[in-house]
C-alpha cells in the first residue's frame, strides 16, 4: 500500500488563484471587516495572515483594533453599524475575546447573510437541517474540498472526528452527515476512545494535543485528516498525529503544516466572495 500526502497547500492556492480571478472582473470588490480586541500575539499573526491573502485575490480588508476594556455593548454598537453599512460583505470578530464579552453574544449580533466564519446559530442550524446556510464554518469546509479532490469516498463511510468543538467537530459533523457519511464524535469525555478510532475509514483529529494520535489508534487503509497546529518540546510546530508512526497504516494523510491549515484560510475568502455574491443578488 502506497501512502498519499494530501498537499493542501497546492489546492489552497488554487483556489484563490480562482478566486482573485473572480474578483479581478468585479468594478466593486468584496470587503472584509475583521475586529481585533485587546493584543494577544497569536491572534494579531492571525489577523495580519487573514489581511494579507485578502489583498493577494484583491478583497478589501480592514481591521478595526480595540482595547481590550472595550465593553460588551461597545462592540455590539460596533457590529450593528457593519451590519448596516451596504459596503461591508463579511464581518469576522477575531477569537478569544476578553474574559469579560460574551462571545456568543457577539457571534449572534452578527448578521447572517454577513457572517464569514459561518458561526451564527442561523448558519449552523441551516447547516444542521442540510439546508443551505449562506456560509459553512472554513476549516470543516477546507476538509469537505480536500475529501472530494482526492476522490476520497465519503458516502456510507465511517468517519471518525475528534473533537466537538463549535469551530471544527460540530459544523465538520452536519457536513459530513449531509454527505451520507456515518459520523461518531469523540471528546475528552470519550470511553475507549481507541477502540473507536480503530473502526474509523477516515480519522479527523482536532484535539490540539501534538503527537496524540499514533499508529495504535487506526486500522490499515485509514485516511487521517489532521486539523491539529501545535508546538512539541523543541518548539517544532506539529499536528495531533504523529505524522511518521502512523505513515505507514494510512491511505491518504495532511501534514502539518501545508494540509488543513491553508484550506481554512482559502475558505475564507470564498466566504467573502459567496457574501458578497448573495448580497448582490438581493
Amino acid at each position: 500500500m502506497t501512502t498519499t500526502i494530501i498537499d493542501g497547500l497546492y489546492y489552497a492556492n488554487k483556489i484563490i488563484n480562482e478566486i482573485k480571478t473572480k474578483v479581478d472582473k468585479l468594478k466593486i470588490k468584496p470587503k472584509l471587516v475583521v475586529i481585533l480586541v485587546g493584543n494577544d500575539n497569536a491572534s494579531q499573526i492571525y489577523v495580519n495572515n487573514k489581511q494579507k491573502r485578502c489583498l493577494e485575490v484583491g478583497i478589501m480588508s480592514e481591521v478595526l483594533h480595540f482595547d481590550e476594556n472595550i465593553n460588551q455593548t461597545e462592540l455590539l454598537d460596533i457590529i450593528k453599524q457593519l451590519n448596516e453599512d451596504t459596503e461591508v460583505n463579511a464581518i469576522l470578530v477575531q477569537m478569544p475575546l476578553p474574559k469579560h464579552i460574551n462571545p456568543d453574544k457577539i457571534v449572534e449580533a452578527i448578521s447572517p447573510v454577513k457572517d464569514v466564519d459561518g458561526f451564527h446559530p442561523y448558519n449552523v442550524g441551516k447547516l444542521a437541517l442540510n439546508m443551505t446556510p449562506y456560509s459553512i464554518a472554513c476549516t470543516p469546509s477546507g476538509i469537505l474540498k480536500l475529501l472530494n479532490a482526492y476522490n476520497i469516498k465519503i458516502n456510507g463511510k465511517h468517519v471518525v472526528i475528534i473533537g466537538r468543538s463549535n469551530i471544527v467537530g460540530r459544523p465538520l459533523m452536519s457536513l459530513l452527515l449531509n454527505n451520507n457519511a456515518t459520523v461518531t464524535v469523540c471528546h475528552s469525555k470519550t470511553e475507549n476512545l481507541k477502540e473507536i478510532t480503530n473502526t474509523a475509514d477516515i480519522l479527523i483529529s482536532a484535539v490540539g494535543k501534538s503527537n496524540f494520535i499514533n499508529s495504535a489508534f487506526v486500522k490499515h487503509n485509514v485516511c487521517i485528516i489532521d486539523v491539529g497546529i501545535n508546538r512539541d518540546k523543541n518548539n517544532k510546530i506539529t499536528g495531533d498525529v504523529d505524522f511518521n508512526d502512523i505513515f505507514d497504516k494510512c491511505s491518504f494523510i495532511t501534514p502539518v503544516p501545508k494540509g488543513v491549515g491553508p484550506m481554512t484560510i482559502a475558505m475564507l475568502l470564498q466566504n467573502t466572495l459567496n457574501l458578497y455574491d448573495i448580497q448582490n443578488k438581493k
